[in-house]
C-alpha cells in the first residue's frame, strides 16, 4: 500500500528570476512600502533611499549583481560611489533590519519549520573577511571561499532567510592585520557552525521568534552538542545523521553489576556496546517500512519507503548529559525517533534522521519534516542565481553583513509577491 500525503503547493518549484524595468514599475508601490518598513531603523533619509535603490538593483534582470553594474542598470537614480559607500562603509546597523524582516516573514509565511544550512562564497586572494581554503558546497570541492550560515523559515510553498552568520576560521583569530583591514570586531572569534546556529536561534528568540521545528542536514545533526543545545532550549528537531551514529534499541536500560563487598558500589551503566543506526534498521527489516508519497514536484511524485524506530542515541554527549542530570541516581539515555529512508530497490537504507518529537508523532509528519530541508537549498539557488548573494566584491565584515541583509530583504519581498501573484514573479 502507498500512502500519499501532499499539501497544496503555490509554485513550490518555481525559481525567482530577475525582473524587467516594467515589472519593477508595476510593483514599485508595494516595494516602496516594504522598504520603508524594514529600513525604518536606518537613522538617515538618504540611507533609507539608497537601501531601496539597492533592492531595485538586485531585482532587475542582469547577469552581475555587484555594485557597479547595478548602478549602471539604475541609470541616474543613484551614483556608484554613493551606493558603494552605503553597503561597504556606512555604519548602519543591519540587526534591526533583519529583525523587522524576520518578524514580517514569520507572520506572513507561518513557517512549518526552520531549516539551517551553510553556503560558500568563492573568492580570489586572502583579503576578504573570513576567507580561507575550506570545503565549498557551491563548488563541490575544497576552494578559497567564505562560508555563510543561515536560518531559514520554510513551508511547502515558500522559504526565506531569517538570520545570517559569517563563519570565522580559527586562522583569523590571531591575524591582527587581516582583522583590522576587514573591520572584524574584537569580540568576534571562531565558533563552530553548529554553535553559530544556536547563536542565531537565541537571537531570534530575543526578537520573540521561535521555530515550530528545526531541520538540518548531517553536518549539524551529527553533532551531539548541537542536538543537546536544541534539547536544552526545548526546540523540536528532525535532523539528518550518518549511518554509523551509535544508539541502543529503546528497551535497553543501564544495569548495575553485583556488589562484591569491596570499594564503591557499582553505578548503573550500559554494559553492551551500542549498535549503529544502520544495524538497527537492518535488524528491523525492510518489510517494516511504509511507502509514502510526500511531495508532488516538477519531477513528478516524490516517493520512497520509510520506517521509524524508537532508539536511544548513545554518543559521548548524550551519555554525559544523561549521567550529569541523574545526580548520582539511576539514569537512562533519552528516547528519540530514528527515521530511515529505505527505497524498495535498495539493499540497505540510504538516509537517517534523529528527532526529539513526541512519541505520538505520525510517520508521515516525520517524513514531511525530514524532507522539507530541500527548500533552503532552493533559497540559496535563488539568492545567488537571481539576486547576486555571492557577487559582492567588498572585503569588510560590515560590508558582507550589509550585502547579505539587503539580498535577504529583496528575496523576502519577491517571495511574498510570488505567493500573492505567483505567475507574475516566478519562472519555471
Amino acid at each position: 500500500m502507498v500512502y500519499e500525503w501532499i499539501r497544496p503547493s503555490v509554485q513550490a518549484e518555481g525559481l525567482l528570476g530577475g525582473i524587467t524595468p516594467a515589472e519593477l514599475a508595476a510593483i514599485g508601490g508595494r516595494l516602496e512600502g516594504f522598504a520603508a518598513e524594514v529600513f525604518a531603523s536606518l537613522p538617515r533619509k538618504d540611507q533609507r533611499a539608497r537601501g531601496e535603490c539597492y533592492l531595485r538593483g538586485l531585482m532587475l534582470d542582469g547577469r552581475r549583481k555587484s555594485i557597479e553594474p547595478m548602478a549602471a542598470r539604475l541609470g541616474g537614480e543613484v551614483h556608484y560611489q554613493a551606493l558603494h559607500h552605503f553597503v561597504a562603509a556606512s555604519p548602519w546597523d543591519w540587526r534591526p533590519v533583519r529583525r523587522r524582516l524576520a518578524e514580517r516573514l514569520v507572520a506572513e509565511l507561518g513557517p512549518t519549520a526552520w531549516a539551517v544550512d551553510d553556503t560558500g562564497f568563492p573568492k580570489d586572494g586572502d583579503c576578504s573577511v573570513g576567507v580561507q581554503r575550506q570545503y565549498c558546497g557551491t563548488l563541490g570541492k575544497t576552494a578559497n571561499c567564505q562560508l555563510g550560515v543561515s536560518v531559514n523559515a520554510v513551508t511547502e510553498q515558500a522559504s526565506c532567510p531569517l538570520d545570517w552568520r559569517l563563519f570565522v576560521p580559527e586562522s583569523w583569530d590571531n591575524d591582527g592585520r587581516r582583522r583590522a583591514a576587514c573591520q572584524v570586531p574584537a569580540a568576534v572569534r571562531h565558533r563552530p557552525k553548529w554553535q553559530l546556529v544556536l547563536d542565531m536561534v537565541d537571537e531570534l528568540g530575543q526578537w520573540g521568534l521561535s521555530p515550530p521545528v528545526l531541520v538540518a542536514d548531517a553536518g549539524y545533526g551529527e553533532v551531539g552538542e548541537f542536538r543537546q543545545g536544541l534539547d536544552d532550549r526545548d526546540i523540536g528537531y528532525v535532523v539528518q545523521v550518518k549511518a554509523d551514529t551509535s544508539a541502543y534499541p529503546e528497551p535497553t536500560r543501564p544495569t548495575v553489576a553485583p556488589y562484591t563487598g569491596r570499594g564503591r558500589r557499582p553505578r548503573p551503566r550500559y554494559r553492551d556496546r551500542p549498535a549503529s543506526l544502520k544495524q538497527l534498521a537492518l535488524a528491523a527489516g525492510s518489510q517494516t517500512g511504509v511507502e509514502l508519497i510526500w511531495r508532488r514536484g516538477s519531477k513528478g511524485l516524490q516517493r520512497s519507503r520509510f520506517l521509524a524506530l524508537r532508539v536511544r542515541p548513545a554518543g559521548v554527549t548524550p551519555r554525559r548529559q544523561a549521567a550529569a542530570r541523574a545526580d548520582g541516581a539511576g539514569w537512562e539515555l533519552p528516547v528519540r525517533w530514528l527515521l530511515v529512508e529505505w527505497p524498495a530497490n535498495k539493499a540497505e537504507p540510504v538516509k537517517y534522521w534523529l528527532s526529539n518529537l513526541p512519541e505520538t508523532t505520525p510517520l508521515v509528519e516525520l517524513v514531511r519534516l525530514g524532507k522539507l530541508r530541500w527548500r533552503v537549498e532552493q533559497d540559496y539557488r535563488e539568492l545567488k542565481g537571481a539576486l547576486g548573494l555571492d557577487h559582492f566584491e567588498g572585503r569588510s565584515w560590515p560590508g558582507w553583513h550589509h550585502h547579505v541583509t539587503l539580498v535577504s530583504v529583496a528575496h523576502g519581498f519577491l517571495t511574498l509577491e510570488r505567493l500573492r501573484r505567483p505567475k507574475q514573479v516566478a519562472s519555471a
